[in-house]
């Protein structure tokens, strides 16, 4: 029964996603599931049905991003996919909730931290790129594979500017940095990683403070790296000491810099595309883990941004042509 109710959902709202998507009928009688419909659609719902059992049946509670996921996978014909990544549990946050990939992309990405000296987390919000990569990074640290963590990002203004924000500079800065403090609070807990801060073993700095240092044997995450100059990439990445493990998150579509500056993220992806040991994860609004709705916004916007580009090519060629003409 309890299965069921995981299953169906709060007023069958689950249920009734997985009947609308595949055209079927589900109803539950006496704790047994029939369904009816076309054949075809019949045996990929059943399917669909079947792994989200097991997934409840493991101990975790269906979310609404569980069944778009399995619907989505579902539809490609991609079985047990939901139930291979269920296997690999990162770590736990401080109140006992296991951390794992939710998605076929994220489990791509933790493995590729897993196996590289160097991954670039690439995707749009929500995909888990800072959190997975934290957690990967808490975990190396409890198991005494690197000495330090080390969590930077670059404190760039995105429309605010820093000196209004009150206090010295580390209060200016330390809003910049909050995401980073907030996992690290949800996954460490608030007593630890301040024991650990105060001995220097977990350090949360802008990007600007990591020049003219070697950081071995630590564990590195650069976040927002989108908002990078090519300059400060260059730095941030020839610091990599002995022993050290680095990951490098961003989102090419959510540029804070100014209009014609270059982003140290775009630059990186052409110049170290074809080394070993750096590997770049691309992650799309399938792999959006948060609210239904902001893998909706995700889309529209890069339906938008593709239609918009396709636009300004044909505009620019139209110009092209006609110069050619006079």
């Amino acid at each position: 029964m309890e299965h069921m109710q995981n299953l169906f959902g709060e007023c069958d709202t689950y249920i009734k996603k997985i009947e609308k998507d595949f055209q079927v009928m589900i109803v539950d009688r006496d704790g047994a599931v029939k369904i009816s419909g076309r054949q075809g659609d019949v045996e990929k719902a059943a399917s669909i049905v079947k792994e989200l059992i097991t997934l409840s049946e493991r101990g975790n509670i269906l979310q609404e991003q569980n069944i778009d996921y399995a619907i989505e996978m579902g539809k490609e014909s991609k079985e047990d996919v939901l139930l291979t990544i269920d296997k690999d549990c990162i770590c736990h946050t401080i109140s006992g909730k296991p951390i794992k990939p939710k998605t076929l992309g994220q489990k791509q990405y933790v493995d590729a931290i897993r196996n590289n000296m160097i991954v670039f987390g690439l995707g749009p919000a929500g995909t888990g790129k800072t959190y997975l990569a934290m957690a990967m990074a808490i975990t190396a640290f409890k198991n005494n594979e690197v000495s330090r963590i080390i969590l930077t990002r670059p404190a760039i203004e995105a429309g605010e500017k820093l000196g209004f924000l009150p206090g010295d500079l580390q209060s200016k800065v330390d809003p910049y940095l909050r995401p980073l403090y907030d996992a690290l609070y949800q996954i460490m807990g608030a007593e630890s990683f301040a024991k650990n801060m105060e001995k220097g073993l977990i350090e949360v700095a802008p990007l600007a403070y990591m020049r003219g240092r070697t950081l071995d044997n630590a564990y590195i995450i650069l976040d927002e790296a989108q908002n990078t100059t090519p300059a400060q990439m260059k730095m941030f990445l020839t610091r990599i000491g002995f022993g050290s493990k680095v990951v490098v998150t961003g989102d090419a579509s959510q540029k804070d810099l100014a209009p014609d500056a270059k982003s140290g993220l775009d630059v990186a992806t052409k110049v170290l595309a074809k080394i070993d040991d750096i590997a770049f994860c691309n992650l799309t609004s399938k792999d959006v883990v948060r609210h239904p709705l902001v893998q909706k916004i995700v889309k529209a916007y890069d339906d938008y941004e593709t239609k918009e580009k396709k636009h300004s090519d044909q505009k620019r060629r139209s110009r092209n042509l006609e110069h050619g003409r006079k």
